[in-house]
C-alpha cells in the first residue's frame, strides 16, 4: 500500500476549519477530560526538558543545552496530537472556523475557556505528583535547583517581554499544529511537530500551558521542600524572590496567555485570509 499524499495548504485550511467545527461540539465533560490529559502531556515534556538541562551549564555550550531541552520537550505536543487531546494554544487556530462563519463566538470562547481550565488542572496536578515523588531531590537536589531557576526566570519577566515571548511561542506552536494537518501518517505528524516545537523551546519563548507546570513546580519546591533539600543545593527560598503566586499569575500567566492568543491568531487568520476568505 502507498501512503496517502500530504495535503496542500488550501486543503489544510479546509481541514482546519472542519476541525474547529468538531471541537465546538465536544461536551463540557469531554473537553475537560481531553484538556486535562493535554495539560499532563505538556507537563511530561516539561519534566523531560528540566531533567535533560539539569547540570548542563558549563558542560555544553548554551545553544546546545537549549536545543537538547527543546528536542525532548516535543514529546508533549506529540502526545497531544497523536494521542488526541485538547490544548489551548493549538486551539487558537479555531479562529479559522470562526472567521469563516462556521462557528459562533460563543462556541469559540466556550472551547477556549474549558480547555484552558482543564490544561491548568492537568498541569498543576502533574506538578503535585512530581513533587510528592521527590523527583526534585534527584542528582543531589540539582533537579530541584533547576526547577527553581526556571520558574524564577519566568516570573521575573517584565509584562511586555513576557507578552512578546508568548506571541513568538504560539506562532511556532500553531505552525507545528498547522503542519500536522498536511500529514496523513503518524510518522508524518511527529516529524512535522519536532522542528517548530524544538525551536520555540530552544529560543526561550513562553508557552502558557508549559508554564502551568514549570512555575507551580517551582512554587511547590520553594514552599514545600524541607531543610535537607536546601542544604543540598546550598541556597534558601529567599534566593528566588520573584517566584510567588502573584508573580506566576500577574507577571507570567496573564501576559504569556495574551501573547499566545495573539501569536496563534496571526497564523490562523493569515491562512484563513489566503485560502478561505474568498469562499
Amino acid at each position: 500500500m502507498t501512503a496517502a499524499p500530504s495535503l496542500a495548504p488550501g486543503e489544510m485550511a479546509e481541514k482546519a476549519a472542519q476541525i474547529g467545527i468538531r471541537k465546538t461540539n465536544w461536551s463540557v465533560g469531554q473537553l475537560f477530560v481531553l484538556s486535562f490529559l493535554a495539560g499532563m502531556y505538556i507537563a511530561v515534556g516539561a519534566i523531560f526538558a528540566t531533567l535533560v538541562s539539569t547540570g548542563a551549564a558549563g558542560v555544553f555550550p548554551f545553544g546546545v543545552t537549549k536545543l537538547l531541552a527543546g528536542l525532548v520537550f516535543t514529546v508533549g505536543l506529540i502526545l497531544v496530537v497523536v494521542g488526541g487531546a485538547e490544548l489551548f494554544t493549538g486551539n487558537i487556530l479555531m479562529v479559522m472556523a470562526y472567521a469563516n462563519r462556521q462557528i459562533s463566538l460563543g462556541g469559540l470562547l466556550r472551547n477556549w475557556a474549558w480547555v484552558y481550565f482543564g490544561n491548568l488542572v492537568g498541569s498543576v496536578s502533574t506538578a503535585l505528583l512530581v513533587f510528592l515523588s521527590g523527583h526534585y531531590l534527584f542528582n543531589n537536589g540539582n533537579v530541584g535547583l533547576n526547577m527553581l531557576s526556571i520558574a524564577e526566570a519566568k516570573t521575573g519577566l517584565p509584562f511586555l517581554q513576557a507578552t512578546a515571548l508568548g506571541v513568538l511561542c504560539n506562532i511556532l506552536v500553531c505552525l507545528a499544529v498547522w503542519l500536522t494537518y498536511s500529514a496523513q501518517t503518524v510518522g508524518g505528524k511527529i516529524l512535522a511537530i519536532i522542528p517548530p516545537i524544538a525551536a520555540f523551546v530552544a529560543a526561550g519563548f513562553e508557552h502558557s500551558v508549559a508554564n502551568m507546570y514549570f512555575i507551580p513546580m517551582g512554587l511547590m519546591v520553594k514552599y514545600g521542600a524541607d531543610g535537607h533539600f536546601w542544604e543540598l543545593i546550598q541556597k534558601s527560598a529567599a534566593d528566588f524572590p520573584h517566584l510567588t503566586v502573584t508573580g506566576f499569575i500577574l507577571h507570567n500567566l496573564i501576559p504569556v496567555t495574551i501573547g499566545n492568543i495573539l501569536g496563534g491568531m496571526l497564523i490562523g487568520l493569515a491562512y484563513w485570509w489566503v485560502y478561505l476568505h474568498h469562499k
